[in-house]
């Protein structure tokens, strides 16, 4: 037997979901490296924003340590992206897991 109590508690968590992956999407995050020689800006929708680079600092005859800098720096952005969202979400769901949302 279906439950409409039930029903109506999992379209509201749908529902908050959607409006809070909405919320993260439009966030910005930044990343960091070389002790914020290289920042970094992303969407919650993981789409790169800007990348900052403090020329002064930088050595530009070492062009891999810049290379690693800029990949150390997205990489933080990414995992505040997805920590914001595993919090986000587990706090909606109240630690159910549910395939395939996150």
């Amino acid at each position: 037997m279906i439950n409409p109590q039930m029903i109506k508690k999992l379209q509201k968590m749908q529902e908050d979901m959607k409006k809070a992956q909405a919320e993260i999407n439009a966030s910005t995050f930044y990343g960091q490296a070389g002790g914020s020689v290289v920042r970094v800006a992303v969407k919650g929708t993981k789409e790169v924003i800007s990348i900052d680079i403090k020329r002064e600092e930088v050595d530009f005859t070492d062009l891999e340590m810049l290379q690693d800098m800029i990949v150390a720096a997205l990489n933080d952005a990414f995992r505040k992206v997805d920590k914001e969202i595993e919090e986000t979400m587990g706090s909606l769901t109240q630690g159910m897991r549910m395939p395939g949302m996150f």
